[in-house]
């Protein structure tokens, strides 16, 4: 029963490093680092390249539908041309759906297209194109 006791306590508590004589290095959890400043890179590490820079480009335009009349209202508030095409989608299977001819929108210009259908409009939207 005492051996028992003497080996329960020698796993409760915890164990003492060994310290070895003289300067040798410890092993174990009080082991230090040592680091050769030759091995540390001059430069830093190379960086990925960043994605480009998006192109400001395309007019800013809003669509509003109005029974089966259709306008949208462009401005550019960019350096280049912008050609701008109203598409209109009729409701009714017979009803023709419109597609504009391209109108340029200059440099802070501004354009209003317009176009119907006989009946519902199912769907407008604005096609940008460059100059």
């Amino acid at each position: 029963m005492l051996v028992a006791a003497v080996v329960l306590t020698g796993l409760l508590m915890p164990a003492a490093p060994a310290r070895p004589g003289g300067d040798e290095p410890v092993a174990g959890p009080e082991a230090q680092a040592v680091v050769n400043l030759s091995d540390i890179a001059v430069e830093p590490p190379v960086q990925p390249a960043r994605p480009p820079a998006r192109e400001l480009f395309g007019a800013d335009c809003i669509t509003e539908i109005s029974g089966s009349t259709v306008t949208a209202r462009c401005h550019n508030g960019y350096p280049q041309t912008d050609l701008v095409r109203l598409h209109v989608e009729c409701d009714r299977w017979w009803d023709l759906d419109g597609d504009s001819a391209p109108v340029p929108v200059g440099p802070a210009g501004r354009v209003e297209l317009t176009s119907r259908c006989w009946k519902e409009v199912r769907s407008a939207w604005v096609t940008h194109q460059r100059g």
